[in-house]
């Protein structure tokens, strides 16, 4: 390192310690993203130079959903086993985040001190961040439609995400085996791949839901022929003219438990066992680690508030959300929970376009009944929308629309009996509200 980089890196950490100091000051947020943004515009090399000092090496997780829940059960698992991580807890995945993250551990003169660093990664800056940190693993969890806006279809990451990984030599591919894409991805690198995946027939979908994005083959374009789908277009599956198939999973799915609830945490668990199997973790240190398990904010985290159970499950996407009204639905079938509060914001974090609620299955949830309370920025695209879901007055929910959101809270929490669970599906940007009102603190 020249002597003018070590001196950018002083200024450049100085001054982000100094931004944090001053954000949590002023009560501004957790200053996951600023402190990185400042000081990467004054060593432009920063990310490269702090990852390289993690002793045991970077691990990478991407994907459109799970991101931050897999992270922090791989960080349990790592930290049970007496390894000191660096994680972007707060979920900060872009560049700055990223930095932020490291930066915070720190000393004052840009030393870091730590074995691994585990960073979930927006799916859209991935190639970008690979070069410069070659990570040890790569988790690729899944890609579905996300923010058109912003991101463009799923082949265009996949492509781009192949490209990117295949010049990083050294580092070894953990991917979603059930997803196609991912599959496909995985099949044409040249370094180690291993895949996670189901092997639960019993838990197939009776149909592929309208929000299905990859049922054709990645190699020649013809339809798939599915044996069965778990989640989306994630299942068994094997084109009937090319050949092309699911790879073999390196892990059986029936012999491990899961965290939460969902089928999607199932595969969030096994893509962290996987990675912590290939690390080292010892099994019951794994399994350990699983049964005590809390979830992140907002991906299944439960709250009480008023002496009622709240839990708040992320929906950004229409996978997500269709999962969530899966997990929503199985709670309601065991008396758990009537009412649920969706909240749509159309901000930045969101992704502007909100038409993707027309693929949503949002059917399901009306017919079950209950009430649903709706709010948000987008609050009478969403009501509009669950409207029209509804067979008739007679054997459809309750709807609720409040345009202010702290008065919908309220109002759900009304309508939610004791003893049952309040179920809260929000967009991303929508969730840090909601956390902000219940627990009266910011996250970013």
């Amino acid at each position: 390192m020249s002597l003018l980089d070590r001196l950018r890196l002083g200024v450049a950490v100085g001054t982000a310690k100094t931004v944090t100091q001053l954000v949590r000051l002023l009560r501004l947020g957790a200053a996951s993203v600023l402190p990185g943004e400042i000081a990467g515009r004054i060593q432009p090399q920063l990310l490269s130079l702090l990852s390289g000092q993690v002793k045991h090496g970077v691990i990478f997780i991407a994907g459109t959903n799970g991101k931050t829940t897999t992270s922090l059960l791989l960080r349990t698992m790592l930290e049970s086993q007496g390894w000191r991580v660096v994680h972007n807890a707060a979920g900060a995945n872009l560049m700055n985040g990223l930095i932020t993250a490291l930066l915070t551990n720190t000393n004052l003169i840009g030393q870091l001190n730590a074995d691994y660093a585990i960073l979930e990664v927006d799916e859209n800056i991935l190639p970008k961040v690979l070069p410069p940190v070659q990570p040890k693993l790569i988790l690729c969890l899944n890609l579905f439609r996300d923010q058109l806006d912003r991101y463009g279809e799923v082949d265009t990451i996949s492509q781009r995400w192949q490209k990117a990984i295949a010049q990083s030599k050294d580092t070894v591919a953990i991917l979603n085996g059930d997803d196609p894409t991912l599959s496909y991805l995985g099949q044409q690198l040249s370094q180690r791949v291993l895949f996670f995946g189901l092997s639960e027939p019993e838990a197939y979908l009776d149909e592929i839901p309208h929000a299905v994005d990859s049922i054709y083959c990645p190699r020649c374009g013809h339809s798939l022929d599915y044996q069965g789908v778990y989640l989306s277009h994630q299942g068994d599956y094997r084109c009937p003219s090319c050949g092309f198939e699911k790879g073999p999973l390196a892990i059986d799915s029936r012999q491990w438990p899961q965290i939460l609830i969902g089928i999607y945490n199932k595969y969030n668990t096994l893509a962290a066992i996987l990675a912590a199997q290939e690390i080292g973790v010892d099994t019951a240190n794994i399994l350990d680690t699983i049964k005590n398990f809390h979830a992140a904010f907002g991906r299944a985290e439960e709250l009480e508030v008023a002496g009622k159970k709240v839990r708040i499950l992320l929906s950004k996407n229409p996978v997500a959300l269709n999962e969530t009204i899966r997990a929503v639905n199985q709670q309601r079938s065991h008396g758990g929970s009537s009412t649920t509060l969706m909240v749509l914001n159309d901000r930045t974090p969101d992704g502007t376009d909100v038409s993707w609620i027309w693929d949503v299955d949002t059917e399901k949830l009306v017919e079950q009944g209950g009430t649903v309370v709706v709010s948000g920025d987008r609050v009478y695209d969403m009501a509009l929308r669950l409207q029209y879901s509804q067979a008739d007055e007679e054997h459809g929910c309750k709807l609720i629309v409040k345009e202010d959101l702290q008065e919908a809270i309220a109002t759900a929490l009304e309508h939610t009996a004791t003893g049952e669970t309040l179920h809260i599906l929000p967009t991303y940007s929508a969730m840090l509200e909601v956390r902000g009102i219940l627990t009266g603190r910011k996250i970013l």
